[in-house]
């Protein structure tokens, strides 16, 4: 039988990457992502790693608040061999009455164009619909995040509207909503 999505926090793995659970070890990596305003360019302004607070609370307030509210689950993305932090991925607007999730993703910029997105995002769709019951997943991206756009098509997913949105920012964000 299949799990729901926060039936337990996930850990995925293959030969290439480790997604799990973020660690007070990870604080140091995970500031530095955060901290990075052009990893955040294009993502709305109210993402809850970005919330000013001491990254160790920040990790613990993931696992302690959001987790169990079924609010959003954050993993750290690490490439093997060496285990290297390069980004996050996000469950979040889960919706167990239709088995819906969305995903994010943000990576350290020496970790753009490399493929990795590509590849992290297409672990976690094989996770999402193997091993858990999710039906439909869908993402958001600012119309201007061709980047993203282009991971989310590799990874099969349709652009099905583009809506103004409330990003968090002095005017309405143009958003185009994918589904897969």
């Amino acid at each position: 039988m299949k799990k729901k999505i926060f039936d337990e926090i996930p850990r995925i793995e293959n030969e290439k990457y480790l997604i799990r659970q973020l660690l007070p070890r990870d604080a140091e990596m995970l500031d530095k992502l955060r901290n990075d305003e052009e990893v955040y360019t294009y993502l709305p302004t109210f993402l809850y790693e970005r919330e000013d607070m001491d990254t160790d609370e920040l990790i613990e307030g993931m696992y302690a608040e959001l987790f169990p509210e079924m609010e959003s689950v954050f993993l750290g993305v690490f490439m093997k061999p060496d285990f290297q932090f390069v980004g996050i991925v996000e469950f979040y607007g889960y919706r167990g009455d239709v088995k819906k999730i969305s995903v994010g993703c943000r990576f350290l910029k020496e970790y753009w164009g490399k493929g990795i997105a590509t590849d992290v995002l297409g672990l976690v769709i094989k996770y999402l619909n193997r091993e858990t019951e999710t039906e439909i997943i869908t993402a958001s991206t600012m119309t201007e995040n061709k980047a993203s756009a282009r991971v989310l098509e590799k990874n099969g997913f349709i652009r099905t509207t583009t809506d103004e949105e409330d990003w968090g920012f002095s005017v309405p964000t143009m958003a185009d909503k994918w589904f897969l």
